[in-house]
């Protein structure tokens, strides 16, 4: 009985310490447009910062897979030539995430550097 109950408590700190962890990593991602570029950051015991130039992205990609779709959001991704700049924003509500796409796209059609 006790080895049981061991056990289940453990499989519940496991639970719980993966859901904290799931959350912090969700808020620690964060976008911002700037005139030149995008920053997008995230990380929780490493941070990292990457920064898109308009000018360089090749194509906007959005996806929502079947759980996506069901909790009503989107993930981005920014394709560039280096791929150690591509850039991924995940869990924007899907019209949020269709504005960006646009707003990214018209960006960088404008300050394309014929690749």
């Amino acid at each position: 009985m006790v080895a049981a109950s061991m056990w289940v408590a453990a499989v519940v700190l496991g639970v719980v310490l993966t859901w904290v962890v799931a959350e912090l990593d969700r808020r620690a991602y964060g976008y911002v447009e700037r005139g030149d570029d995008l920053i997008v950051t995230h990380g929780v015991l490493v941070r990292r910062l990457i920064v898109v130039p308009y000018g360089r992205m090749q194509f906007v990609d959005v996806t929502a897979g079947l759980l996506e779709r069901w909790m009503g959001v989107a993930t981005i991704r920014m394709h560039t030539a280096a791929a150690a700049t591509d850039a991924t924003i995940p869990g924007l509500p899907t019209a949020e995430a269709a504005l960006l796409r646009d707003r990214l796209a018209q960006k960088g059609e404008e300050r394309s550097m014929g690749l």
